[in-house]
Formats: structure tokens, sequence, C-alpha cells
């Protein structure tokens, strides 16, 4: 389904509206100020149908130069303009900016209309369009086609429609409806018993009835009630298409214009756009650095300070990489095109297209700044992700954070990075939820960060297995949850990176060196818990030499874990061998007695009653014995 937006252009009084008449039948000049000025103020709209039976909506944008913020807000979302001319004045000064900023804003699509051809003789029409074609000779619209009309008799018109037709035919280009939604907001009004309504052209996506949707940059959630496409009502909009929205929960005073609707969470507000600055080559001096200017994006006009960021001063028909620094915040999306104008006098004098819609602040001259900025102009979406993701190391972002910072929706930013996972340029982390995003630098960062620090705690504590996981990941991933950070430590252990014992972590292959110090306070230990047997004896009693003494701690644990020796209770440990005999002995005296005493383990193994309540409480733990209710006796555990 193919939705065509037209609109115009020209100086004030060169026919714009009496033309947009002859083509649909409406008068677009709706405001009483317009019709006493006889100027168009605000945007109009109306719509006709082509020959082929394609329905046309058309935009009426202001010629005069207090109203170039509204002509800006009508180039929104056009498919093709029609820049008029009025044979009898010719090219005028509006006419020269209307055309500076139709090319600053992309547009490339274009029929010149030499308007009331009635009012001259042939000669100055040819004058005319001979002046016509050497202006646009240097400019996008030097082969526009140019057709003479007089809006005021009809001459000419069928001419005009069926090159319109012709030109989209041979030129359309189709509108993404798969992306997030965004409709710049180019009117706010209250109709009576249904509320509030704002109109605007749909750049990308669809918009259904009942959708929630965001106004941004106010950040306010909305619900649509309603959706009128060429004053009918629909259940849904698609790109390309101008229309009405109704909205249920939301006041006129809280909406303003220029602010943009789209999906929740879908894009970002800021005051900082990084983008590519181009200085008409008609402006009469150099653009210095800070300067104080006006940008019109979409339908918003904001004041921001123009930071070149790779010189002092920007001179006429020059390029250069700038910083917008905004006295407001806007919602915007990378490849925007924008216009900026002086402070005072308020002239356009540029314009370009945004590279990074949700930056910081950047330092001027840094050639890292520069080279990324440079790839952001030249890359694809998926060049673009990767430059985030690396200036998110740290936080490992969400993908529909990601579709956020670059107002693309989900599927397509999971499409570019399914790209980049293929090169191995990234790796995603998928969650119950979401699914996050690392770049394989940061990943191998962190590979190596990790492999450093174990092999420094190895040195440090040789006799212990590894460092706890909590603490590699507190050093290692401060600022992602602990369920990502071990997913990343899970695909570490998968790639024979790290190794895991439990909850600690240690560099894969790494094992404890039985070395002499290991040797000899291991064998302090099992001759110590041999000779005393089942009267058990405390740690501190064992003597361990001095330079060994740090140690000990350790390679009891390990000793532990390797199960050669076992924990009595508090600080009494005794060989694992000999709680194995002890176990035998009680399962003996069951195969011909259903209980034992604490007594009877006294005399079996010749203790004290102390050590005896030892004995039989480690079997309790091990579940080889169990109280029978009374405190000195135990049954078999069953």
């Amino acid at each position: 389904m193919e939705h065509i937006v037209i609109g115009t252009a020209g100086h004030i009084d060169h026919g714009k509206t009496t033309l947009i008449k002859a083509l649909t039948g409406y008068d677009t000049d709706r405001l009483a100020e317009e019709k006493r000025r006889g100027i168009t103020i605000e945007l109009g709209f109306a719509d006709f149908d082509l020959p082929d039976g394609r329905k046309v909506g058309i935009v009426d944008v202001p010629g005069h130069e207090k109203f170039i913020k509204n002509m800006v807000a009508g180039v929104v979302g056009m498919d093709l303009v029609l820049l008029i001319i009025a044979a009898d004045e010719g090219i005028m000064p509006q006419t020269r900016e209307h055309l500076d900023i139709l090319e600053l804003l992309g547009v490339k699509k274009c029929i010149i209309v030499l308007n009331k051809m009635d009012l001259v003789e042939p000669e100055w029409l040819s004058m005319v369009e001979e002046e016509i074609r050497e202006v646009f000779q240097n400019t996008f619209f030097k082969d526009a086609p140019l057709v003479k009309v007089s809006a005021q008799s009809g001459e000419g018109i069928d001419e005009l429609v069926r090159m319109i037709q012709e030109m989209i035919r041979c030129n359309f280009q189709k509108r993404d409806i798969r992306t997030i939604p965004r409709l710049p907001i180019d009117r706010v009004f209250t109709i009576a018993g249904f509320g509030t309504v704002v109109t605007g052209t749909l750049i990308s996506g669809t918009i259904s009835k009942d959708d929630v949707m965001t106004v941004y940059p106010l950040e306010m959630e909305c619900r649509v009630r309603n959706i009128q496409v060429h004053g009918e009502d629909k259940e849904r909009c698609y790109a390309g298409q101008r229309v009405a929205l109704n909205f249920a929960n939301i006041k006129k005073e809280e909406i303003k214009r220029g602010s943009v609707l789209a999906l929740p969470d879908s894009m970002k507000s800021t005051r900082f756009l990084d983008a590519k600055l181009h200085l008409l080559d008609s402006w009469d001096r150099a653009l210095k650095n800070n300067t104080r200017l006006h940008l019109l994006t979409g339908t918003d006009e904001v004041l921001c300070r123009a930071v070149l960021l790779d010189r002092e001063e920007l001179q006429p028909g020059e390029s250069c990489y700038v910083q917008l620094r905004l006295e407001e915040e806007l919602a915007v999306r990378r490849k925007d095109r924008f216009v900026v104008r002086f402070y005072s006098p308020l002239e356009t004098i540029g314009g370009g297209v945004i590279l990074e819609p949700n930056s910081v602040k950047k330092k001027r001259f840094r050639d890292e700044v520069i080279q990324e900025l440079r790839q952001k102009e030249e890359g694809s979406l998926a060049d673009v992700l990767e430059l985030h993701l690396k200036a998110l190391k740290d936080t490992m972002p969400a993908v529909s954070e990601l579709a956020r910072l670059t107002a693309y929706s989900e599927e397509e930013v999971s499409k570019a990075l399914e790209r980049l996972e293929e090169e191995k340029t990234v790796l995603s982390i998928p969650m119950k939820r979401e699914t996050y995003v690392w770049h394989m630098d940061s990943y191998r960062e962190a590979v190596g960060w990790l492999l450093s620090k174990l092999k420094e705690y190895e040195v440090k504590y040789p006799y212990r297995y590894g460092m706890k996981k909590a603490e590699l990941q507190k050093g290692c991933f401060p600022k992602l949850k602990p369920s990502i950070s071990d997913k990343l430590l899970e695909r570490m252990e998968s790639e024979k990176i790290l190794g895991r014992k439990n909850e600690l972590i240690f560099r894969a292959g790494y094992e404890i060196p039985e070395d002499d110090i290991f040797v000899q306070v291991s064998g302090k230990y099992i001759d110590a818990f041999t000779k005393v047997g089942y009267e058990f004896c405390m740690l501190s009693s064992i003597e361990i030499p001095e330079k060994s003494k740090k140690y000990a701690e350790d390679i009891l644990n390990v000793l532990e874990e390797r199960q050669v020796i076992v924990n009595i209770i508090d600080q009494f440990y005794t060989t694992k061998e000999i709680m194995d005999k002890a176990e035998e002995m009680i399962q003996k005296h069951f195969e011909s007695n259903t209980i034992i005493t604490i007594v009877q383990v006294k005399e079996m193994f010749n203790v004290s009653r102390k050590n005896a309540k030892h004995i039989i409480e480690y079997m309790d733990n091990r579940k080889i014995t169990q109280k029978t209710g009374a405190e000195t006796e135990r049954t078999l555990y069953s």
C-alpha cells in the first residue's frame, strides 16, 4: 500500500495555496488571520486522487520569512515537493532560502511549478525559466522537471497532475512500516466531545487504535482513541500518511507542537546531538565555535550551541563534525536531517544530518571522537551498534536499550546484531526477559582481567582452589547483574578458560601444588590425627613450622575437600580412614542390636564420654544413625 505526501515551497504570495485549491478543491488557509493577511502562517492540509487512483496528501507550508520553522516542519515526511515560483516575480529571497532548506533536509524529488503564467508575456516566461535553470544548476534539483501553470485559471494543472503521477511512479520509495512508529507532531488542538487531537506525517511504522504511545521528550503516555486519514476514520495508519490522532487521556495543554509520538521506551530524550554540519556557501561569514543557533528538526525548534569538534571556525561552503548542545530536550533518530538558523539576524545558515542522537558531552580536538563520528556517518546500523557496545562495555546493554538509544525497532536492532554475532564481533546473553549484548573486545578484556587476577591469587594463595565467585564478579563486572555475570563465567568455563569448584573460580587446568610445603604440612596433620585416634585433638595443639603456618589452614581445607580428613566438630579433625573404620564398627553393632547408646560407643572405642558423643553426632550428621527420642540412644537411620 503506497502512502504519498506532497509538499509545497516557495516565496510568499507566489500562489502555493491557490495551486493546492486548484489541485484539490480545498482552501488550506483555515485561520482567520491567514484570510485577513493573505498569507499562510500555519501548515495547511488537503488531499486529492491521482488518475491512477492513488490518494495523495498535500501540505501547504508557509512562504513568509517569519514562518520558516513551519516550512521546515511541513517538509517532514514528504515524498515530493512542488517548488512554486511566480512568473511575474521570478526567484525571490525566500525562494532561495526554501531551496537551501530543501537541500539541507535531503529532499531530492522536486517539480518546479512556474505559476501565474497568464500574467506575463511568452518572452518574459522564457527568460524566467532560463533564470531558474541557471540558479538550479548546482543544486539537487538541476534536472527537476518544470511545469508552467496558472493556478487561478487552471491552465497547465492537468499537465502538473500527470507529472506528479509520473514522478511518483518512477521515483517512489516505499516507507518502512515495520520499524518503530514515529509521528512528529505539527498541530495540537481540541475538538468538543472528543478531546485532544494531534496531526502530523507518520514517517515510519504503523499506529493502531488503542495503541499506547509516548509523547517525547515529555515522556507522557497516551492511548490512541481514534485515527483519521484524509478525514476518514481508520483502524490503523501507516508510514507516509497524513494522520490525525485523538487521545483518550491527555490534555491539549500537556502536549506541544514539535513533540514526537512513538512507542513507549522506543526513544530517548537528549540535550547532546553529534552531527555533520554544512554551512551554506551563500552565508557571508564564518561560523565560530560555540555560536548560539536555532536548531530546526522534525517539527521542533530549540536553541543550541554549536561546538565545533575539529576547528575554531567553519567557513561558508564547508562541513565539519559538531556537537549541538541543546537548551531543551529533543527526541530524534540517527540520520534525521536538521536546519540551523543564525540567532540574530534570523537567517538560515546551514544544516546537516544527526550522527548520534543520544550523545554525551565530548571534548574538542580528539582524534578518537572524530574517528567515531566518521564511522557513524559512513557506517550501517550494525557499525553504529558496535560503537555503542564499545562505549557501554561496563553496563552490557539489553537489546531494548540499544533500540531506544538508536531509535530503531528491536527487530531491526536484533537483525543487525545477528550479523555482528556471525562475524564474532559481539556475543549475546539471552535471559528470561531480555537479551543482553557485549562487544567481544569487552569480553576478551574481561577474560584477560580475570586470568591476571586469578594468577595473582594463585601466587599469593597457592593452596586454594580459586577466588570466590562473588569477589570476582564485584571486581570484573561491578555494574552487571549477578545473573548476567554468571552467564559470562559459565561461557568462559565452557570455553575451558576458567574452572569452577562450587563457588570458587580458578584458571582452567590449575592444580594445587603438592610441593615440599604441602607434603610437610599435610604430613603433620595426618600424623597427629592418626596418633591420637578416637581421642581427637584440636588443631591448635599440632605444631606447624613457622614458615608454613600461613598456608596451614588452606592445606587443611584441601585435605578436607579431598576427603583425606574430616571435621568432627569445631576445631576437632581426624582422618577419613579412622572415621570409616568407626562407621564399620557401628554398622556391625546394628547387625545384632536395634539401638546403640553413648555408653556403648564409649566402651567400643575406649574413649571419654565427650569423644563418644562426638563420634555418635558425626554418625548422625552422616545419616548413619538417628535419635530414638532419648538423648543417649540411637538407631540406624531410616
